[in-house]
């Protein structure tokens, strides 16, 4: 199986700053794409930002030029930094992977359990 952890959530006031990290671990043969979607009360999971492996970033218009999404490959890790802040950015956001698996070799879709960010004053 495959495991997302992720970590970097809480508290912030109106045009701060956060940085969430996602480790991935477990059977991995490969990693196609990790992301960020998040999830408001009340809404649906919207895509936050994806980096495909060999591939262009792509960004919500809603966070384009505040948030930015990277890897390290030779630690499976994906991280955000998300910056200026606004409270309609409040959500949950949960860690994404298509990851092909030792377990199946078939490319699956594999998710954190999520980690709350709350922006306010």
């Amino acid at each position: 199986q495959v495991q997302l952890v992720e970590s970097g959530g809480g508290l912030v006031q109106p045009g701060g700053s956060l940085r969430l990290s996602c480790a991935a671990s477990g059977s991995i043969f490969a990693i196609n794409t990790m992301g960020w979607y998040r999830q408001a009360p009340g809404k649906q999971r919207e895509l936050v930002a994806a980096a495909p492996s060999g591939g262009s970033t792509n960004y919500a218009d809603s966070v384009k030029g505040r948030f930015t999404i990277s890897r390290d490959n030779a630690k499976n890790t994906v991280f955000l930094q998300m910056n200026s802040l606004k409270p309609e950015d409040t959500a949950v956001y949960y860690c994404h992977a298509i990851v092909v698996a030792t377990t199946n070799w078939y490319a699956n879709n594999y998710w954190g359990q999520g980690t709350q960010v709350t922006v306010s004053s």
